[in-house]
């Protein structure tokens, strides 16, 4: 834990390109593209675009619904919020799949909607592309004032804290609150940017937790490969998908490259798309959940 948190710490100081707060929020202009991103040599999957239309309301076919649900959280001694997607036809009697959605680091329970999870999720569910499910939006942010508010990237140990909050406080609650799946097969992880990073981090670090794990323009939170997958053949074994996007302009690029030249060295399955000409932005993230969330869950 000490290391992980002098890694964010150092991450902080050296990068103000990590995550992108919430848009209307003095959001600077550019961030998350600061020069050139960093090369590695790795061979990245197919990029296919998205259909026209794929993030866009359809007025025709049934809608799911949002609902923000406080817990108390053990880890930080203190009641938190997380937004709660749930499936069009949501039937509390049918068990359903959990899939944990995190976001960036200028971001609370909130900013995912900015890429419309509901929407994007209807469409799929309504042309059998992808399973019902809940997807929990929580707070990344475990420690007793977790407003987005001041200098966000003061606050980096709070993200390695959710770790705690997360696995002792969250999953439990969700599972009691609701008809859910509570087998790793069943538990989906992936997030944005800073997300992005606690997601490869907390899904590769516990395997028994999550089948499923996903970054989308992950920050330099994101551990070294040696610490993701210390354990090679096991993850080998136990992960069911590692899927990461990154937008070929974003300079965090870098993070999913390297994880994704391990895994092609090492004979992990491990799939990486370069957003063409993508910046760091929900562009790109809403092209990450959209095929992420279709390939979780089958």
């Amino acid at each position: 834990m000490k290391k992980t948190l002098f890694m964010l710490a150092v991450a902080t100081v050296a990068t103000v390109a990590m995550a992108q707060p919430p848009m209307g929020a003095g959001r600077p202009a550019g961030m998350g593209r600061m020069g050139a991103p960093e090369q590695i040599d790795v061979k990245f999957n197919d990029y296919v675009a998205a259909p026209a239309g794929f993030d866009q309301e359809r007025g025709s076919i049934d809608k799911g619904s949002y609902q923000v649900v406080e817990y108390y959280s053990t880890t930080t001694d203190t009641t938190r919020k997380a937004t709660v997607y749930f499936p069009p036809k949501y039937n509390k009697n049918k068990k359903y799949p959990v899939f944990y959605l995190l976001h960036g680091i200028g971001g609370d329970h909130m900013e995912w909607r900015q890429g419309v999870p509901n929407i994007i999720m209807d469409n799929l569910i309504a042309d059998k592309k992808a399973v019902p499910m809940i997807i929990v939006m929580p707070n990344g942010r475990a420690q007793k004032d977790d407003r987005p508010i001041g200098n966000v990237y003061a606050g980096s140990a709070a993200f390695a804290n959710f770790e705690k909050d997360l696995l002792i406080d969250l999953i439990p609650f969700i599972q009691k609150t609701y008809n859910v799946y509570t087998d790793k097969a069943h538990r989906a992880i992936a997030g944005l940017s800073m997300g992005g990073g606690q997601s490869l981090n907390f899904g590769l670090g516990h395997l028994d937790m999550f089948a499923y794990v996903g970054g989308f323009s992950s920050a330099p939170n994101t551990k070294q490969p040696e610490e993701l997958i210390p354990n090679i053949e096991n993850t080998k074994k136990e992960n069911k998908l590692l899927w990461m996007v990154c937008g070929s302009r974003d300079n965090l690029m870098y993070n999913s490259s390297r994880l994704k030249a391990f895994c092609d060295k090492n004979g992990v399955p491990c799939t990486l798309i370069q957003y063409p000409e993508g910046e760091h932005n929900f562009v790109v993230w809403k092209y990450g959940l959209y095929n992420f969330a279709q390939l979780i869950f089958k």
